[in-house]
């Protein structure tokens, strides 16, 4: 029988593929928006596209950091230190980019609207570098003491595997935004335009994924293990084929693909540090696993009661969203965002 560790290890795998995969294309979006076109009619139909759900989707990665926090406790606490002014500015980020969503439209001036046009940016380019910084950090190690303590700077945080990883998220972060955008708009200006850039950051992304899964190999234990392994390589004919698509057939194909890809990438680094959830590089034995890092068997219990009852909620009302908004956009709907 699966025990309450593994479960959870599996739920949060979940939580964080769900959220790579909508916040994907959601920071995707909001980092193509300024360069698709410099008209402010065509900007606001842009982000229209994920006016009604980009809140929705920053649902999953606080839903999972609450299940890190509840289910691995020593994890959270450990990681947080670790990251904790790449954190901040993460969330310094993703503030500016919400109230940028809620004020650009309060005025009229090009110059109102084209600073919160840049925040937007900032605000979605910056998270998306910074999961890839910290992703990457992850699975290469961090110098965790035995008393589950990190003995390091922000400084340390960054080298050329870790600054390659923060590329590799913004680069298919953006195609995965061009691909859904094709499923979005209608404007053939606009999807040209859409598509050249779609076209460049995949195919960028594409061969920086190469060298990262190289230094991936050089730097860290995941590809030695079959099932990661096999997941990445998932990833790489994924991401081809989705961009194969998307420039001979763009629509629902090239955005499916993309997902996968997405989501077998996350998955494979999960597999690859199971049952590690943080790597000690001053001692393998100093790792954070889902046995030493956990809550009691019996939180655990309760946790699992509750997490059956609310995470099928969450994923209804996130389905029912999409599902409503599932249409392209027009110009009609410009004033709203």
């Amino acid at each position: 029988m699966m025990d309450y560790q593994m479960i959870w290890f599996i739920l949060i795998t979940v939580l964080f593929t769900g959220f790579f995969f909508l916040e994907g294309f959601d920071y995707g979006v909001g980092m193509l928006a300024p360069f698709v076109s410099k008209r402010e009619e065509d900007r606001g139909l842009i982000l229209r596209t994920i006016g009604p759900v980009w809140d929705g989707n920053e649902v999953w990665m606080i839903t999972a950091g609450g299940a890190l926090f509840a289910a691995f406790p020593h994890v959270y606490a450990t990681m947080f230190s670790t990251f904790y002014l790449a954190l901040f500015l993460m969330l310094v980020a993703l503030i500016l980019r919400g109230v940028a969503f809620e004020l650009r439209t309060k005025e009229k001036c090009p110059c109102w609207q084209k600073t919160w046009d840049a925040a937007i940016f900032i605000g979605s380019i910056v998270p998306a570098f910074l999961w890839g910084v910290a992703v990457t950090d992850l699975a290469a190690g961090l110098p965790i003491s035995a008393n589950m303590v990190y003995q390091g700077n922000f400084l340390d945080l960054l080298n050329l595997y870790s600054i390659l990883g923060g590329l590799v998220f913004v680069l298919v972060f953006a195609y995965h935004g061009a691909a859904f955008l094709q499923l979005r708009l209608v404007d053939k200006g606009l999807l040209y335009r859409v598509q050249s850039l779609g076209k460049c950051a995949g195919e960028c992304g594409a061969i920086a994924y190469v060298f990262y899964l190289l230094l991936t190999w050089e730097n860290t234990d995941l590809l030695t293990r079959p099932a990661a392994l096999g997941l990445f390589i998932a990833t790489a004919v994924f991401f081809l084929a989705s961009l194969y698509r998307f420039a001979k057939a763009p629509g629902k194909g090239s955005f499916i693909l993309g997902a996968l890809a997405v989501a077998s990438v996350t998955i494979g680094f999960f597999t690859g540090m199971f049952p590690r959830l943080m790597v000690s590089s001053l001692n393998p034995d100093w790792s954070l696993t889902i046995t030493n890092a956990s809550s009691t068997e019996y939180t655990l219990s309760i946790m699992t009661v509750a997490a059956l009852v609310l995470v099928p909620i969450v994923l209804v009302y996130q389905i029912w969203t999409y599902y409503i908004f599932r249409k392209r956009v027009t110009a009609g709907d410009v004033s709203h965002y």
